[in-house]
């Protein structure tokens, strides 16, 4: 039950989150909102693991913790927030819900069909909602989601197999963010500096948005579940970020609900029931799983 409230929040929060994004560069440059989003959020998550008394990651998970943290939050975060600079929230969304491809191919797993048959339909319906053979894409930032997302899903499995302490989920989710918060105050200033305009409130409650609920809450359940599911069914996540970057986007920025938009939902919404349901027959195995 605890896996699956984690993959609600997940899906939820980070598909809510490229429209926080693109209200906080308004007022912030990509690594500037990578400096404040993950220096405020690590310390806030350094301050709840010593609440909780949860124990330090041991010596031998700090440098894989901050590989992880670097490749994901201060290079793939910052790639997905430069490049909604250029591209759509909802496009960005799409790209980004290759996650789940690229860790099936990156886990050495032998992958069944039924793995292959839900990316499928989840990548048509991406394919769907994106639209790439109409109107203009700015491929740049196309390439920076790309390799954004590339560089997530190997840094997913880098840290499930080399992170071995999981007593201090929200002690080695501060390393993380820290190192990201870090990079983030080093790169800001010879990369256009930490701000493009006047910080407005908007832009700073989309920033306390992005360090509470889209860095310590949803980050810490993601590192939970990666430790927990296989990669294949854990990164269909992706696949619902877009999902909810398209209702948030009718419902507060009158974007419309076209027949293409309801086919790509359908696609991808098939896509997370194949991989996502099991037969039967192997409930015992997903009940040790989720255990």
């Amino acid at each position: 039950m605890l896996a699956w409230l984690c993959y609600a929040i997940i899906a939820l929060v980070w598909g809510s989150t490229y429209y926080a994004i693109a209200v906080a560069l308004d007022s912030f440059t990509p690594y500037g909102l990578v400096a404040f989003r993950f220096l405020s959020g690590g310390l806030l998550a350094l301050l709840l693991a010593r609440l909780r008394r949860e124990p330090l990651p041991s010596k031998a998970d700090l440098p894989h913790l901050m590989l992880t943290g670097a490749l994901m939050l201060s290079g793939s975060n910052a790639l997905v927030s430069w490049s909604e600079r250029h591209v759509s929230t909802g496009l960005a969304a799409t790209v980004c819900a290759l996650v789940p491809v690229f860790m099936a191919l990156y886990s050495g797993e032998r992958q069944g069909l039924r793995t292959w048959v839900g990316l499928a339909f989840g990548l048509t319906g991406v394919a769907v909602l994106a639209d790439p053979f109409h109107g203009q894409m700015h491929y740049l930032g196309i390439a920076a989601l790309l390799l954004g997302t590339n560089l997530w899903a190997y840094a997913t499995l880098h840290g499930k197999h080399h992170v071995r302490q999981h007593a201090s989920a929200l002690g080695n989710t501060t390393v993380q963010m820290l190192t990201a918060g870090l990079i983030g105050s080093l790169l800001a200033p010879i990369t256009g500096g930490w701000t493009v305009g006047p910080i407005t409130t908007k832009a700073l409650v989309a920033v306390g948005y992005l360090a509470v609920f889209g860095s310590v809450v949803a980050f810490s359940a993601y590192v939970y579940l990666a430790r927990i599911w296989k990669p294949a069914k854990m990164g269909t996540y992706a696949y619902l970020n877009p999902l909810v970057a398209v209702v948030l986007g009718g419902l507060f920025l009158h974007e419309p609900f076209t027949l293409r938009t309801a086919l790509g939902m359908l696609f991808i919404l098939l896509g997370v029931a194949v991989v996502q349901l099991r037969p039967a027959e192997t409930l015992t195995e997903t009940a040790a799983e989720t255990g």
